[in-house]
């Protein structure tokens, strides 16, 4: 258990650049004392005494305003960034390195026992607002973005957006991550909800850049043809003069 937490301090260093030095993660970060919380109230749910889990729980939720039930099993390296709002529900599965921001919700459609909150496969990624409900499933590497509904399962390496969700088209999705990267940004999860002007703006930006990379390569190979045709010329005229 101290191993994983250990890994939860260090973990911010990859996934926030504002994080400077672990003390700081340790005494400011309340995605990191949620965790740490529920690493010893999840061992006490486990050891029968619910109790006193949930009680460090609801402590938990008192102090960082992120709600986790002791019941729910976290993986390793998960990052909660912000933190304001999550709920994680009891029967709700997160694998590891994955990452949530503010305002996630892994909650349930069902009150009947049993599983029924979501199960979220390693490296997955949650924007901030998303909604995940019910006995689903997130394949590994999917992105949910911010704001969005889900409420079938998530394909692996997929992204989801909107209300509800709906899967994107996998090369756009990428094109528009790999234009963003490119450009040094990089949003907190990929967005595509037609109803938003914003994200309509931003996407259409990274659509833009993606095409005009796209004509600079093609003008860089159009211009090396020229240049060593160029350059193929002026050899043949220095080998066809002539003496004096």
């Amino acid at each position: 258990m101290f191993n994983h937490i250990k890994e939860d301090i260090s973990i911010v260093f990859d996934r926030d650049p504002a994080a400077r030095t672990h003390f700081e993660i340790l005494t400011t970060y309340p995605g990191v004392h949620a965790l740490i919380l529920h690493r010893f109230s999840h061992w006490l749910w486990t050891h029968r005494l619910y109790w006193l889990g949930r009680a460090l729980s609801h402590f938990g939720r008192w102090i960082t305003g992120i709600e986790i039930h002791p019941g729910a099993t976290i993986g390793r390296r998960v990052f909660i960034d912000h933190g304001m709002g999550v709920v994680i529900g009891e029967t709700a599965i997160i694998g590891d390195d994955c990452t949530l921001y503010h305002g996630v919700t892994l909650g349930g459609t069902s009150w009947n026992k049993g599983k029924r909150h979501p199960t979220l496969e390693s490296g997955v990624v949650i924007g901030a607002g998303a909604k995940v409900l019910g006995p689903i499933t997130i394949g590994k590497n999917a992105k949910i973005g911010s704001n969005a509904v889900v409420v079938k399962d998530v394909p692996e390496g997929a992204t989801a957006v909107g209300i509800p969700a709906r899967i994107l088209e996998e090369e756009k999705a990428k094109q528009r991550q790999d234009a963003a990267q490119k450009m040094g940004f990089n949003a907190y999860a990929v967005g595509n909800d037609e109803n938003d002007p914003m994200i309509k703006a931003i996407n259409s930006l990274l659509d833009h850049a993606h095409k005009q990379e796209a004509q600079i390569a093609e003008l860089k190979t159009q211009l090396a043809k020229l240049s060593d045709a160029e350059t193929d010329s002026n050899v043949g005229e220095a080998f066809a003069k002539k003496p004096e």
